[in-house]
């Protein structure tokens, strides 16, 4: 099929790969425009561009949509069909109906739960133990189009939603493969109005460890972070990011570090804090960073 391949960061990349590994044509890539960054402040590509180019691909990246010129040029494009996968912007009615077949859009979760930006974070910070990826026909609403394909998966214990964006991505690859393939036989599914839930964007202010809930709910908090933004708390002053954890036993004042290996008390039971980041360094594992930082019992967090 002539596709056009819509889509931004990292979790994109496999996605891109995956449909040319297939043989479609992939006529043009979509992507975000570049971004200054580092200390010299120069435009960085994103990561959906590098791969592009590396592949030989036309890339653009406009700032909006919504202009004329830019949708006669998508529409020039003669694609048969559009493949989504966080791209950044809202896509207007003229570009949702250009390609011959629509547009397909790669969302990491089980719809109608999790419409939005953040589906991965909020699936864990919820305790979800299943999550997933579907491939739906977008419409103007948001992730509100009907569902072609999905796939299912279990969420572990100790998953960290980097981890889990790493798996989700390369499923969401290999379904689009397969919707593609199948496109003919697939029954669209209008997704139901029970059940409906929005994954909000991550605000950085959602980040501190509130040690007064639960083992289960800050267990959660701080894997649903991890590695961005960071669940965080103060140790004498300092902030430290917590980057993975699992339930303990243990019990004492919220807060409180009951031993010598990190178990932390909770409002109700304990966490054991895995990994952890000291502003300006690397992440380390709770034995590395207790070598360069004594955290003894009895310290409140």
């Amino acid at each position: 099929m002539r596709v056009i391949f819509m889509g931004t960061p990292e979790f994109s990349v496999p996605v891109l790969d995956a449909l040319v590994e297939a043989g479609h044509e992939v006529v043009a890539v979509y992507c975000q425009p570049p971004r200054r960054a580092g200390r010299g402040k120069k435009e960085r590509p994103t990561p959906v561009q590098a791969r592009a180019e590396e592949l030989g691909l036309e890339v653009r990246h406009p700032v909006s949509l919504k202009g004329e010129a830019e949708q006669a040029a998508f529409a020039a494009l003669e694609a048969d069909v559009a493949v989504v996968v966080a791209y950044g912007l809202i896509l207007p009615q003229a570009i949702l109906d250009a390609p011959g077949r629509g547009c397909l859009n790669i969302h990491a979760s089980l719809l109608p739960r999790w419409r939005g930006a953040a589906p991965i974070h909020r699936a864990i910070m919820a305790g979800d133990r299943e999550t997933g990826v579907c491939i739906m026909q977008m419409e103007a609403g948001l992730d509100t189009g009907p569902v072609l394909l999905r796939k299912a998966t279990t969420i572990s214990a100790r998953e960290t939603t980097g981890e889990l964006h790493d798996r989700l991505s390369e499923m969401g690859a290999q379904a689009i493969v397969e919707a593609l393939e199948r496109l003919d036989d697939l029954t669209p599914e209008v997704q139901p109005d029970a059940g409906v839930i929005y994954a909000e964007k991550i605000d950085k202010s959602e980040a501190r460890v509130d040690w007064t809930r639960s083992a289960a709910e800050v267990d959660a908090h701080i894997r649903g972070l991890s590695p961005f933004p960071g669940a965080w708390c103060e140790v004498n002053g300092e902030r430290i990011k917590l980057l993975a954890s699992t339930v303990a036993e243990g019990h004492g004042a919220p807060g409180e570090v009951l031993d010598d290996v990190l178990t932390v008390a909770c409002g109700e039971g304990a966490v054991r804090l895995l990994r952890l980041q000291r502003a300006g360094k690397g992440a380390q594992d709770a034995e590395t960073f207790l070598r360069g930082m004594s955290i003894p019992a009895g310290v409140r967090l």
